[in-house]
């Protein structure tokens, strides 16, 4: 009698070779329902085993770190966490991948060529990329975890900082030292966390009984992440809380451009605590996000989900402090 192939196998189960291959190897990056029903099928239709025995699960893995091109500058905050992201994986016997998504690949529906050739057993996706895009990761066999971003219909387990929290916080500090005109700067379209971070300067605004006005709300990005100029009203509030640090800095010059003094004239604050390049003034008031945790909370994920452990669809949100510095003050 004919022994089946492993695309035989995966025709009778109407999944793909590389599920099989990967099951009946013992590698991880499934659930243990689906490995089960494989191997059953297998030993129904008389498949043989090299070397006469199921090989049991590798320990170290592969996994892949999918990056949108637009997040991925030398020296951004995600290249920063990538490397923690490697590092981390290493530490714990294990090989982390990169690989950049392109634009086009995105518009496109391009799944990633780590997940198209079998070559990883989990995938990490740091930054947002659209909306359709990411749903399509999460809905793939092969485990993922949205790093810095979360999903809300939950396709897959997601790590991120305390968004809406850490500018809750900034914006009543502002308010307490006396500001009651104050703006925000942020895309809301563009991602969760700004989203997020909104949210979190609404609740502020909402909780002093103070009004948020629209033409305060700045757009400082397009809805696929390229950032834009900082178009400025002509009449400004006395301070604005930033979605981000580079996004603050880039609102510092815009204000100095007009000739206006951060924070004599016009109060700013970031988000990250995360700055390129050497320091420069006013040094940023901020919310201080804990990457380090976040990173290791999102390996702890990948692994476990890796091995079957957990459920899909969790968000774990990773606490920070705020860190008030120079490019704040009391107003008056």
């Amino acid at each position: 009698m004919k022994k089946p192939t492993m695309r035989e196998i995966a025709r009778a189960l109407d999944t793909s070779a590389v599920t099989v291959s990967k099951a009946l190897a013992g590698k991880p990056g499934m659930s243990d329902k689906l490995r089960k029903k494989i191997m059953k099928k297998a030993e129904e239709m008389g498949y043989s085993y090299p070397g006469g025995e199921r090989p049991g699960a590798r320990k170290s893995l592969d996994i892949g770190i999918l990056i949108p091109d637009v997040f991925f500058q030398s020296d951004s905050y995600y290249s920063a966490m990538y490397r923690k992201l490697v590092q981390k994986l290493a530490s714990l016997g294990h090989f982390g991948l990169l690989e950049i998504l392109s634009l086009e690949d995105e518009r496109n529906l391009v799944l990633p060529n780590l997940i198209q050739t079998g070559r990883v057993d989990g995938m990490v996706l740091l930054g947002q990329p659209g909306k359709t895009y990411y749903r399509m990761i999460g809905q793939q066999e092969i485990p993922a975890v949205f790093l810095d971003f979360y999903d809300e219909q939950g396709t897959a387990d997601a790590v991120v900082g305390d968004n809406t929290y850490g500018a809750y916080r900034l914006t009543s500090h502002l308010i307490r030292n006396g500001h009651t005109r104050i703006g925000y700067v942020g895309n809301r379209r563009a991602t969760s966390s700004i989203m997020d971070r909104f949210l979190g300067y609404y609740r502020a605004m909402l909780m002093n009984s103070l009004p948020v006005r629209e033409e305060w709300i700045l757009k400082d990005r397009e809805e696929d992440g390229t950032l834009c100029d900082i178009q400025l009203p002509e009449e400004l509030p006395t301070a604005f809380v930033c979605n981000c640090d580079v996004v603050a800095r880039k609102l510092i010059d815009r204000l100095q451009s007009r000739g206006l003094r951060v924070p004599e004239d016009v109060s700013v604050t970031g988000f990250d605590d995360y700055e390129i390049g050497p320091a420069q003034l006013p040094a940023l008031s901020t919310f201080h996000v804990d990457m380090d945790a976040m990173v290791e909370e999102a390996v702890k994920s990948i692994v476990a989900r890796c091995a079957g452990q957990s459920k899909v669809g969790g968000r774990l949100v990773v606490g920070g402090h705020p860190v008030y510095r120079d490019s704040d003050r009391p107003l008056g």
